[in-house]
């Protein structure tokens, strides 16, 4: 009896434990493109032209205007491309934009100035786990819920368009 409820209860602990997992699954329509709407603070999941699933966003700390240096706390605008994946963000999980592009450096070094880097779409830390608008350095913050199912729907290669 005693051996039956203890492997009954490792079956349960391990069921519980894959629910838990912040690696979530998606067999839906592939996501062909990502599009933010800054000043809606808006970002859609798109298949073609069908839109999967939008999301309510925050941006970096000075939201309005293209990032055109490390440090101004904008989010970059323009056409982007999801490259990496940080599964142990501090941000719960991210996927990278490969900002800055050839444009970004260009405009940079003419500017005299580094264009920055290391823009992504993340979680959010606990003190902002209940919102809190723009307060990135840059990237673009959903929920950790929301994280999950864009970590699982957006691919590396995805496009990804950043509109003001």
């Amino acid at each position: 009896m005693n051996r039956r409820f203890l492997l009954l209860s490792t079956a349960a602990l391990f069921a519980l434990s894959a629910c838990a997992s912040k690696f979530k699954r998606y067999n839906g329509p592939r996501v062909t493109r990502v599009i933010v709407y800054k000043g809606q603070r808006k970002m859609h999941l798109m298949s073609g032209s069908r839109t999967l699933k939008s999301y309510d966003i925050g941006l970096g700390f000075a939201p309005y205007e293209h990032k055109s240096e490390e440090g101004d706390g904008r989010t970059p605008e323009g056409e982007y491309i999801i490259d990496r994946r940080n599964p142990n963000s501090k941000f719960h999980l991210s996927i990278g934009i490969n900002y800055p592009n050839a444009q970004d450096v260009v405009k940079a070094k003419a500017a005299g100035v580094k264009p920055g880097r290391d823009i992504f779409i993340h979680g959010r830390p606990p003190m902002f786990a209940k919102g809190g608008r723009d307060w990135t350095a840059g990237c673009i913050a959903v929920t950790d819920k929301e994280m999950e199912r864009i970590y699982a729907m957006v691919k590396n290669g995805t496009p990804i368009s950043i509109y003001p």
